[in-house]
């Protein structure tokens, strides 16, 4: 099966972001393949280099920035909920005259079309948070 994923809320808010990571996660392991996991809203929170979450705590975004490396999965933030809450890679960093981006690796920002893809794309899309 193939899923589409949309996290519409940011780490340490809400269980959305947790669970999500684990949907993501288990669903690999079993040989389903994720075509997208897109951001949206305070999503894109998920995306942030800044956090810095207390040393026995879980790092939500270095989570999702590992499994992307691990499993080659698109991660996109979506442009304009990301600029709303100053998340920024370098080339809209530099689009803005902002004197730096600070976007986790792995993921990468686009618009609601990559969203609009995944729906088409995948057998399911499976929304965490409201």
């Amino acid at each position: 099966m193939k899923y589409g994923i949309l996290v519409n809320e940011g780490p340490y808010t809400h269980q959305a972001s947790d669970s999500a990571l684990a949907f993501t996660k288990a669903a690999l392991e079993k040989g389903h393949e994720i075509f997208r996991v897109f951001f949206y809203h305070d999503g894109v929170n998920n995306g942030t280099s800044l956090a810095i979450p207390p040393q026995d705590d879980r790092h939500i975004p270095n989570q999702w920035s590992e499994l992307a490396k691990e499993y080659n999965i698109d991660l996109v933030l979506c442009v304009a909920a990301a600029q709303r809450r100053g998340l920024l890679d370098e080339s809209e960093a530099k689009r803005n005259s902002k004197a730096a981006s600070n976007m986790i690796e792995g993921f990468r920002i686009s618009g609601l079309g990559q969203l609009i893809e995944a729906g088409i794309q995948g057998d399911r899309m499976v929304v965490f948070g409201d």
